[in-house]
């Protein structure tokens, strides 16, 4: 089994960047910032090596970004509670912080264990409830070994991208879906569906020994989520009233503002999730991964700008916001491998994308409040694909082969071609047993009546607007029907 990390290669080779702070400074300034980590670890040492010193920063860094990533739940959570309707906003940030909770336990007790944990090129099967040391963790998580940092700091921050995976299917099937059967979904996908493709290619598994390039998740995390999504919203259905007669019905969310708001929160922590990948900061140029990431968002906002003025005669905010989401999707496989031109390029057409894609869905009668089948599984296949077009001989040596406009003919196109389809195939069959296995046995869809009243009332008993509802019958009151 391939033991080398997802992203060693691409460390080496941004470690070779020439740096213009000399290693003796960095590690005078961030000792200076670090020490206090260290000293209750150091037992009375009488000072610091500088191996010390570069592995409390790289701790340090790393945390951080887990800790941005952790915070794109707060954007998830603004997003989607924007997008959809104000009856239904206290059900949303329940499933978010569900999310959370809910898959860090099933992450920490099986799911890093298959993802990262010794066995064999389909599943990891060792470390259980990361019952290891960092004197140990070798011989459970071999995978892992190339990065210096805890096995506790790689498990935050790979817990936070499980969490982010089962997030993504929150929206798509928003305003019909029942919290227990939602639970159990997050459950199954964060222990065990996302692992087995994280293993695949970020644990060792035959898709990294094919040399398939996916370097923050764009079909890890995200095609993941996106597939789970469309086929939740299959089989969940559509909301009562979003096709009627033939037609499609808008059903618009109650605060544009907090949805955009949504999109900046996830934008920032974006940062963290791509950079962060490196799982190191002394010594790697992870900036370079900053301005691809942003270059891609912007891009994409662009592109999404230009389409929504062809399809909807005027800018529409939200294609806006998620062209931006398209972007940052799309760059993630890709934020490490390639240049910062085709990067703008990767994000604008993303942009374009994901505009054409939420109206050809909601044309296909599925029913996606957010846009989360187009942002997250067109696009991160899209990007995934374009590492076989863009990527850079120098940026993915020792890993893959360079993209065709670099000369490297079809051959990573392919290889690229073959890790989404299987990804795609893999959730599909999967989530297609969860999702109607749940229907019919918990239930996944809550009754006609409790929808229409709005799933605040009707799964919690409460209000997520409560000054909303006094003397009016907009969000309606228990069993009116009211919408």
């Amino acid at each position: 089994m391939k033991t080398t990390g997802f992203n060693m290669s691409p460390l080496m080779r941004l470690s070779a960047v020439p740096r213009i702070v000399p290693k003796r400074w960095l590690a005078a300034l961030a000792g200076a910032v670090v020490a206090a980590l260290l000293v209750p670890t150091a037992a009375g040492a009488s000072e610091l090596t500088l191996v010390d010193i570069e592995q409390a920063v790289d701790t340090l860094w790393v945390v951080v970004a887990g800790a941005l990533v952790f915070l794109m739940h707060l954007g998830f959570t603004m997003l989607e509670a924007g997008f959809t309707r104000m009856k239904n906003a206290a059900n949303i940030c329940a499933k978010n912080m569900m999310n959370i909770a809910v898959g860090m336990i099933a992450y920490w007790a099986v799911g890093f264990p298959f993802m990262f944990g010794d066995g064999n090129s389909f599943l990891g099967y060792s470390g259980w409830f990361l019952s290891v040391t960092d004197a140990d963790a070798a011989s459970s998580f071999s995978s892992l070994d190339w990065a210096g940092v805890s096995i506790s700091t790689k498990w935050f921050f790979q817990v936070v991208f499980a969490a982010t995976a089962a997030t993504i299917v929150s929206g798509a099937v928003a305003e019909r879906t029942r919290f227990t059967g939602y639970l159990a979904y997050v459950v199954v996908l964060t222990a065990f569906i996302y692992p087995v493709v994280g293993h695949w290619v970020w644990g060792g598994g035959w898709l990294a020994d094919l040399g398939f390039l996916d370097f923050a998740g764009s079909t890890v995390v995200h095609t993941v989520g996106g597939v789970a999504a469309l086929v939740g919203a299959i089989v969940v259905g559509p909301r009562v009233g979003k096709y009627t007669n033939g037609r499609i019905r808008v059903i618009p969310g109650h605060s544009m503002p907090l949805a955009i708001a949504g999109v900046l929160v996830l934008w920032f922590g974006w940062l963290g999730f791509n950079a962060g990948s490196t799982l190191k900061a002394a010594g790697v140029d992870f900036a370079s991964i900053v301005l691809t990431t942003n270059l891609a968002a912007a891009a994409g906002v662009v592109g999404a700008l230009v389409i929504s003025r062809v399809v909807y005669r005027k800018p529409d905010v939200g294609m806006l916001g998620n062209g931006g989401l398209a972007g940052l999707v799309a760059i993630t496989a890709g934020c490490a491998f390639v240049d910062s031109w085709a990067a703008a390029v990767i994000g604008f057409v993303a942009g374009m994308i994901v505009v054409l894609s939420v109206v050809g869905i909601d044309r296909l009668r599925v029913d996606d409040p957010v846009g989360a089948v187009s942002v997250h599984a067109v696009c991160g296949i899209w990007g995934t694909l374009a590492i076989g077009l863009f990527g850079t001989a120098e940026l993915t040596e020792g890993l893959g082969t360079a993209g065709l406009f670099y000369g490297g003919g079809l051959n990573q196109l392919g290889v690229q071609a073959l890790g989404s389809l299987s990804t795609v195939a893999w959730v599909a069959i999967t989530c297609l047993i969860v999702f109607y296995g749940i229907k019919y046995t918990i239930g996944l869809r809550v009754d006609r009546m409790h929808e229409v009243d709005g799933l605040d009332i009707s799964e919690h008993g409460m209000w997520g607007y409560p000054e909303s509802v006094a003397g009016s019958s907009y969000m309606g009151t228990p069993g009116n029907g009211a919408s």
